[in-house]
């Protein structure tokens, strides 16, 4: 693995780490997840404006965007919905004078924009674009690994309302839901990663 590929997947597990882990929190049972960063108080405090139901789609919003990050497979769809999500969270930190929390945002700002840079190719391709990206093979990113990864998310979801019954229950099916959307990845690779280039071999001749 070079180190280019290390070095955005693990910048996109961090991201995943830190959002998915956000939104968990507000929605487990008495903010009994791990998260790293808040407020796990955002329905409550939201919910005194009939905003409650606009807090936990952000909180479902953060779980799905860190489990695109955080499990690799769907990291460039992850990278795109990541960066509205920070642009918005870091104008509210700085229309509401919060100290501190702009300066980490806009590091996170500034991871984001470096997975979507790694991602120019394919996104020019999109759009529209003559770039050297390549798509791949359809054979070679099966449904399967699609639905495999969809069933981890899945799981992931259920645990939320099952913490509320079981801690332990729940912890253990978030953390099977996020091993199987990472069993999609390394079965089946990152979805739309550009195909190798194959170098045609030099055409011989033989003397009649």
């Amino acid at each position: 693995m070079h180190f280019k590929t290390i070095f955005l997947n693990g910048t996109s597990v961090f991201l995943g780490l830190i959002f998915f882990t956000s939104g968990m929190a507000k929605l487990y049972f008495e903010h009994k997840f791990p998260g790293l960063i808040g407020p796990v108080w955002l329905e409550d405090r939201l919910a005194q404006y009939g905003l409650g139901l606009f807090a936990r789609f952000i909180a479902y919003s953060q779980i799905t965007v860190g489990f695109l990050l955080l499990t690799l497979r769907y990291r460039t769809l992850g990278a795109i919905a990541l960066l509205p999500m920070v642009l918005n969270i870091l104008l509210i930190t700085i229309s509401q004078n919060w100290r501190g929390t702009p300066y980490v945002l806009a590091f996170f700002l500034l991871l984001n924009l470096v997975l979507l840079a790694a991602e120019a190719p394919k996104l020019l391709h999109l759009a529209g674009f003559k770039t050297a990206y390549i798509p791949p093979v359809p054979a070679s990113s099966p449904a399967v690994f699609g639905l495999l990864w969809l069933a981890g998310y899945c799981i992931v979801l259920i645990s939320i309302p099952v913490s509320f019954y079981s801690l332990p229950s729940g912890y253990m099916l978030s953390a099977a839901g996020v091993a199987t959307g990472l069993v999609s990845y390394f079965k089946g690779g990152r979805a739309g990663k550009a195909a190798t280039a194959r170098k045609s071999k030099p055409v011989e001749f033989t003397a009649l």
